[in-house]
């Protein structure tokens, strides 16, 4: 237990989630990655559980925790070994809730917010689009104002939850003449007339249903707007450091769940006489990824500590994820070496944990993308503020 960070309290907390996913979610997964999405039902006993809820008002049913217990939620949900099915659930919790919860009205987070945190509803973000991939503010679609609607055209692609979800958080421009000045977001019922979705077949992230979404004119009524017309694009930047935090976090964890894995398959396997813990060049690779996953740990640990006191860490969140996605993939690679020939096979966990590792560096903000933000902050001395 890392006293500096985690309680009793904490570490009571992650065991007993720690046993919940051993039951209801490892038998499982299995099934879900070969179907291409989870079960609705575990929905409802992760809603039923509070896990939906952890930092969310306690008015609309949430336990309003602080972040460390967001950190075990994420560290636990990569140890199950598929990372579409956490990807699933921390898009749904940390992507669609975040808006709803920030920038929603109270009619708003009544009726998509607290049905959110109980199960009850789905949700996913719908900002990356077909054209556009990092470039946000080179959105496409359009949300024209129409008496009290809206009406939206457009497309969106490499949604999680797209094609299952209850409701989609959907970025729009607004005023097309004020460049990313002019987007707003708005919270839509699936059921809304004019919305296709189209299954995406993914390298890693199996279990979680992936879509490209198509909206012809879709009218939604103008107390779906969420926060302020024209401030959506402030709200997506304020809520991405977020976002790269979490994606640094799974990293993190899974890189270690994976060292662990092999750290214990080296324990058993015998070569030449001996285990294979016992060869020098194998040791010292794992002392060397070791070190690189803890210094992640560490890092991401106090990045989120200044978080959970209010601090807008949108620099150090970037270099969470840059650096801890990297590392996770390196090390995740060099676990599959040590497993041999038995690294390549699917019935050890490698494979799966290799292809899902990759979408890290890509997804959320690509690291090439990540690399700018970071230089413009320390080169050029540029500051980003919070939106609200």
């Amino acid at each position: 237990m890392n006293n500096m960070y985690f309680t009793e309290e904490h570490e009571s907390f992650r065991q007993s989630f720690r046993d919940f996913l051993l039951k209801e979610v490892v038998p499982y997964v299995n099934k879900w990655e070969k179907q291409g999405f989870i079960d609705r039902q575990i929905w409802k006993k992760f809603g039923e559980m509070g896990y939906f809820g952890l930092n969310a008002p306690e008015e609309y049913g949430g336990l309003n925790l602080d972040l460390f217990y967001t950190v075990i939620f994420l560290e636990e949900l990569q140890k199950v070994n598929s990372g579409g099915f956490a990807a699933a659930i921390w898009a749904h919790t940390y992507l669609a809730m975040t808006h709803l919860n920030a920038e929603g009205s109270k009619e708003i987070k009544e009726k998509y917010l607290a049905s959110s945190i109980d199960g009850e509803k789905v949700g996913c973000l719908c900002v990356s689009e077909p054209f556009g991939g990092s470039d946000v503010a080179g959105m496409r679609t359009t949300a024209t104002k129409n008496g009290t609607n809206y009406i939206i055209n457009g497309s969106k692609t490499f949604i999680t939850n797209g094609v299952f979800s209850d409701y989609l958080v959907v970025a729009a421009k607004t005023s097309l003449d004020l460049g990313n000045k002019g987007m707003s977001i708005f919270v839509v019922d699936r059921e809304t007339k004019g919305i296709s979705a189209t299954s995406l077949e993914k390298l890693g992230w199996k279990a979680s249903d992936t879509a490209e979404i198509a909206f012809d004119n879709v009218v939604v009524p103008e107390e779906n707007l969420l926060g302020e017309e024209n401030k959506g694009f402030s709200y997506i930047m304020q809520h991405f450091a977020s976002e790269r935090l979490i994606m640094g976090i799974n990293a993190h964890a899974r890189a270690e769940f994976a060292l662990n894995y092999a750290i214990q398959y080296m324990s058993e396997r015998k070569a030449f006489g001996k285990t294979i813990d016992q060869f020098q060049a194998l040791r010292h690779k794992v002392a060397d990824m070791a070190s690189e996953v803890e210094m992640c740990k560490e890092f991401n640990y106090s990045v989120a500590s200044r978080m959970n006191k209010g601090d807008y860490v949108v620099k150090e969140a970037s270099m969470s994820k840059l650096m801890s996605t990297k590392i996770a993939d390196e090390v995740i690679y060099e676990c599959l070496q040590l497993l041999g020939g038995y690294g390549y096979m699917e019935d050890y966990p490698m494979a799966r944990l290799l292809r899902d590792s990759r979408l890290g560096p890509i997804g959320g903000g690509t690291s090439e993308i990540l690399r700018e933000i970071i230089a413009k902050m320390i080169i050029d001395k540029k500051e980003y503020k919070p939106a609200t």
